[in-house]
């Protein structure tokens, strides 16, 4: 009997703005919402169960659902706690995406009490890179939490956000991972949206990023894996050879669309946490509705509205370049287009 391969598919949860940190390249604004209560937060956990197991009878295809939740600082809800028991309760991943500044003993082991499959920090670079970018004093009480979470055997992955401002210090985290012991090091690219406008400037070139790339992957840390969510990264280990083969649905690449949603504090669903699109409001708005017939997911999908290089690409389906990018970068040039191409993509000449 053949394996069933079991499909992703994410929330993103922002549950608050709130933060104790005001880092400069942060793609939200940190602007006061309502927040949803316990009892909304519950009723969404039990609606996404309802979801994921009315698409497994209706199409006999298995999932694997996860939670990643985060903020703003996650952990500046009160009731965090029960927030994580509920999801614990349905048996799905759970992750946890935090600056890692609050994490004491006390609460690196309540988060392993409760089953936390994983805890991602943000490392910008070594600690006057970081403290420029997410304040003074910040590197080193990251760095304790880091250390907490390790103490109480949790996976950690580590994870910066690329730009000028700290692209030829990421060799260096990758020795600052390594020495802790931590699991994996992620990486993104800098989105110019939210406080992160201002740093649109600082963004990467597509050569930066290409010669970043490739030093980023000759490396060979011992113990430790790197890990990103850029479709143009995950295209360099992607043989041209099945280029001729590919489908013209997406299977790949840019999760927009495909493979998650976003959950804003207010209720306000986004295809992306780094593409403020509004989609729909977990308030008013069945999920399951908003993925089957949202105008916006519907065109994330469809090859033939894509502009630019990203629209003629033989790639597409697997990559389909960083919408979350591609829409920021419209934005400064004209208005916002969540079909534009990406502006840093070098795979068209890659080999």
């Amino acid at each position: 009997m053949p394996i069933r391969q079991a499909h992703d598919f994410f929330i993103q949860w922002h549950l608050t703005e709130r933060c104790n940190l005001r880092c400069s390249h942060c793609y939200q604004t940190g602007a006061s919402s309502e927040e949803l209560s316990l009892r909304d937060i519950c009723s969404v956990i039990e609606e996404v169960d309802e979801m994921v197991r009315a698409w497994s009878e209706a199409y006999s295809l298995d999932f694997s659902p996860s939670f990643n939740i985060t903020g703003g600082e996650p952990l500046l809800r009160s009731d965090l706690y029960e927030i994580l028991a509920a999801i614990a309760g349905k048996g799905y991943g759970m992750y946890l995406l935090t600056n890692g500044t609050m994490i004491d003993r006390e609460i690196a082991g309540c988060l392993a009490d409760l089953g936390v499959n994983g805890v991602q920090i943000s490392i910008e670079g070594p600690e006057a890179v970081h403290d420029a970018i997410r304040g003074k004093g910040s590197f080193s009480r990251s760095r304790a939490g880091i250390v907490r979470l390790l103490e109480q055997g949790h996976n950690v992955t580590l994870n910066a956000t690329l730009s000028e401002l700290n692209a030829e210090s990421f060799m260096d985290i990758i020795g600052f991972a390594s020495s802790l012991g931590v699991q994996r090091l992620g990486f993104s690219r800098l989105v110019p949206s939210g406080r992160g406008w201002q740093l649109i400037n600082k963004a990467l070139n597509r050569d930066a990023v290409r010669c970043l790339y490739e030093k980023i992957f000759s490396s060979r840390p011992n113990g430790l894996e790197i890990v990103t969510g850029d479709p143009i990264a995950s295209q360099m280990s992607t043989p041209p050879v099945i280029m001729n083969h590919l489908p013209d649905s997406p299977s790949g690449g840019c999760a927009a669309g495909l493979s998650g949603l976003t959950l804003l504090p207010d209720g306000t669903i986004t295809p992306c946490r780094r593409m403020p699109v509004p989609i729909g409001n977990v308030r008013t708005d069945s999920l399951r509705e908003v993925w089957a017939t949202s105008d916006v997911l519907d065109a994330l999908r469809d090859r033939t509205r894509y502009k630019g290089k990203c629209g003629s690409c033989n790639r597409w389906s697997l990559c389909r370049g960083c919408r979350a990018i591609a829409y920021a970068w419209s934005q400064a040039e004209s208005c916002g287009d969540i079909l534009a191409d990406d502006p840093q993509c070098f795979i068209e000449d890659y080999s």
